[in-house]
């Protein structure tokens, strides 16, 4: 695991840029550096040692010739197999390393390599003969790249914050970016929030020559069931596809360790993996917001040392300004802060974790993928469904009024992911600045008319795949690791249990509890079922157990005098007073504080903002 950076070279002190840009990311590698500067380009690298930890590891690496040179973040798992049939087609390897696969597969197979590949990556090629920049990223969007070009350079890297050192870095708020994220609480474009800076998308790739930049797409997702297999048949599938992947995301010449909650994903993990540590955190004694006690007992269970750490109030607000700028990009999830703490322990003890993000999006795992056909009202005619919805839209919102409205609407309609902040309109009356933002369905409607002949489960799980998994998820996954030199591994997120996935009928994935009224669904059925299979007897009731998933307890903080008072300066302050109208934004925080509302998901998406707004436009990246 590792961090890049690039530019192509338009300066004379090119080599001194690209060490401050360097520095910038040295957390994500912190045990070697690299560069290769030429007329051309300049291309930077840190090292986090896993793979061949010698320093015949450091990059950037080189073909035969010297007429190719990469640098790579990230693991491929599979490397010996392809090295194995490039060695036969006559490529000379001076390395052990994963890297100088990617490099003789580019000569040999140009971008078809991609679809050999098994691993999570980020990596650009400098091509001198073609005198054109390569680039990829990997299937699911593990490891992040950001690109930009700005004053004819190009710039590309692991982390936007490198971007600051170079002098042709223009830095301006993208307001677009920040209306979408009011309602999505993550940036769901490719445009970041930095205007002219861009996400390279997952299973994309980049050329960059001769001042042309072209992107293409080389993988996607393709639901298609297969209806003739039982389900045994399935579990036994899913057990062995499994079994496979976490053994090959193990591969390293370091130790491996495991995070571990109360929920089927990281437990499935932790018992499947055998490895010798797992690592949990909780706030208080609460069960609720705490699971470090089931944790302790589960890894007695399956013979393994659980490292836990409770993290204090003061902690987790004092941490914000940090969590912001590792993120680069303003993240509402206050579930980021528990990972940044649980990779902060983790990391005293080794340098490779395993965890179960991916597997919710993967089998099925969302209670909201149980919301289609899960109660008697769906059986009602979708016209009147509809126009009970319009009606009930016109009173003042609240749970019952809300299911009639929700019910009311086709899948694509009511539908963005996981998350559902704040709508157009309630956005348009926070913000006082006007911009050229798409409605959220706008962003959402090319990935729904790619799947418009699926199920409605089928459809969230194909959004939430490309969206919110990428953009939420594995943003912080990356990030929060990152930030603590720690290699993060998601063995649900490999191309094999994809394909697996993918066949699994729907009713295997959401399905309808067997002697209940029908709207007991159980999610990720199949799948539990197979965790069920493969965790010792004395813990696999964990495999029925509703995952709590970092829970963070920002609904009571918020109604006590210290952390009150803390949002409501941010919300008072000039930033907020740039682009927010003070008025609804008080009333959120007062409405919640006296119990009229529990609105402090929004409350924090805008809090976020502010935070890391403060971070990067006034202390300009500085924490």
């Amino acid at each position: 695991m590792c961090g890049i950076v690039g530019f192509t070279n338009t300066i004379d002190n090119a080599e001194t840029v690209l060490g401050e840009m360097m520095d910038r990311i040295r957390h994500r590698g912190p045990d070697a550096e690299g560069k290769y500067v030429d007329n051309s380009v300049a291309l930077g690298h840190r090292r986090l040692s896993i793979i061949d930890v010698s320093s015949q590891g450091d990059q950037p690496i080189f073909n035969e010739d010297g007429s190719c040179v990469i640098v790579f973040n990230g693991e491929i798992y599979n490397y010996q197999s392809i090295r194995q049939k490039l060695t036969a087609a006559g490529h000379v390897f001076r390395t052990n390393t994963d890297t100088e696969v990617l490099i003789h597969g580019y000569e040999e197979y140009g971008e078809k390599m991609l679809n050999m590949l098994r691993g999570m990556f980020s990596f650009v090629i400098w091509d001198k003969n073609k005198k054109e920049l390569f680039g990829a990223r990997d299937f699911f969007g593990i490891k992040p790249m950001y690109y930009a070009e700005m004053d004819g350079t190009f710039m590309f890297g692991s982390e936007i914050k490198s971007f600051l050192s170079h002098p042709a870095f223009e830095k301006e708020l993208n307001t677009s970016a920040l209306e979408n994220y009011l309602t999505f609480q993550y940036s769901p474009t490719s445009a970041t929030f930095f205007k002219h800076v861009y996400k390279l998308q997952p299973a994309h790739y980049f050329r960059y020559g001769h001042g042309k930049l072209t992107i293409k797409r080389y993988w996607d997702i393709h639901f298609n069931s297969d209806n003739s297999q039982t389900i045994d048949g399935w579990v036994s599938k899913i057990s062995k596809t499994f079994k496979d992947s976490v053994e090959a995301h193990k591969i390293a010449d370091v130790e491996v360790g495991s995070f571990l909650s109360s929920g089927v994903d990281s437990s499935y993990v932790a018992a499947v993996a055998d490895v010798d540590k797992t690592f949990t955190v909780g706030f208080g004694s609460d069960e609720k917001y705490n699971e470090i006690g089931w944790a302790k007992k589960f890894s007695y269970a399956i013979g393994k040392e659980n490292n836990s750490k409770v993290i204090t109030p003061e902690e987790y607000w004092g941490s914000l300004s940090k969590i912001q700028y590792h993120m680069d990009e303003p993240l509402a999830d206050p579930s980021a802060v528990a990972l940044y703490f649980v990779c902060n322990i983790a990391a005293e003890k080794v340098k490779v974790v395993l965890s179960g993000e991916g597997a919710d999006e993967i089998f099925g795992g969302y209670n909201v993928y149980s919301d289609p056909d899960g109660t008697l009202y769906d059986k009602l005619p979708r016209g009147l469904k509809r126009g009970i919805g319009s009606i009930a839209a016109k009173l003042p919102a609240k749970r019952g009024v809300n299911f009639f409205v929700r019910k009311g609407k086709d899948v694509e309609e009511r539908f963005i992911g996981n998350a559902y902040m704040f709508t157009p309109e309630q956005r348009k009356s926070l913000l006082k600045i006007e911009t050229d933002a798409p409605k959220p369905t706008d962003i959402t409607r090319p990935y729904f008319e790619k799947v418009k002949d699926a199920d409605d489960v089928t459809k969230m799980q194909y959004l939430d795949l490309h969206l919110w998994m990428a953009g939420d998820i594995l943003l912080k996954a990356d990030k929060m690791s990152m930030a603590n030199s720690l290699e993060l591994r998601v063995p649900f997120l490999d191309t094999s249990v994809m394909r697996l996935a993918e066949s699994i009928p729907t009713r295997y994935r959401v399905t309808h509890e067997k002697g209940t009224d029908e709207t007991k669904y159980i999610t990720k059925y199949a799948m539990r079922l197979a965790a069920q299979k493969d965790t010792p007897k004395e813990t696999a009731k964990t495999a029925s157990k509703k995952k709590l998933g970092f829970p963070v307890p920002i609904r009571v903080w918020l109604k006590e005098d210290k952390y009150y008072n803390i949002v409501r300066e941010a919300f008072e302050s000039e930033a907020s007073e740039k682009y927010f109208n003070r008025e609804p934004l008080i009333k959120l925080l007062d409405d919640h504080k006296e119990g009229k509302a529990d609105n402090s998901r929004k409350i924090w998406t805008v809090f976020s903002f502010l935070v890391w707004y403060k971070v990067y436009f006034e202390n300009n990246g500085a924490y």
